[in-house]
């Protein structure tokens, strides 16, 4: 689904109470546990965590007007859907991310390339996003980014 807003609280207060419950902690647990320098704004019409031009001036390849994204945040039609750039860049990272998840979740991993679908929300693994979000600083995935870009 796609929801129209110009700011994490305008989007969170379009959803679902249900959805809200459950983005807003996402949100807080990733705002409290992301490394210094990426920064929350909308994006892809979703909550993104960005490398801020300031940080990485090049921006993102595809159009490079937008800054580079790392974690997306969004409610689809019918899951939560959290968006790890990294998971999809570092094979350990994912290795690790996938070894952890069933100690955290009664359900089985429901997985794109970068994207965790959670389509129960009594059942979504709050301590592995916490500990997810730690894993890699803004300078770590800059170089990853270059590296898997040229």
């Amino acid at each position: 689904m796609k929801y129209e807003a110009n700011s994490p609280d305008e989007y969170i207060a379009q959803l679902p109470r249900e959805r809200q419950e459950v983005i807003s902690k996402i949100r807080g647990v990733i705002l409290k546990n992301i490394p210094k320098g990426f920064e929350e704004q909308m994006s892809y019409h979703m909550l993104g965590y960005v490398v801020p031009h300031s940080i990485y001036p090049k921006g993102y390849h595809c159009n490079t007007k937008l800054p580079l994204p790392f974690i997306n945040l969004a409610s689809q039609k019918n899951f939560v859907a959290l968006y790890h750039s990294g998971i999809y860049a570092d094979k350990k990272l994912l290795d690790w991310f996938v070894g952890e998840y069933p100690k955290h979740c009664k359900r089985k991993l429901d997985m794109g390339k970068s994207c965790v679908r959670f389509k129960y929300m009594d059942d979504i693994p709050y301590k592995l996003i916490e500990e997810l979000c730690t894993k890699m600083s803004v300078d770590e995935w800059i170089a990853l980014y270059e590296k898997s870009t040229k």
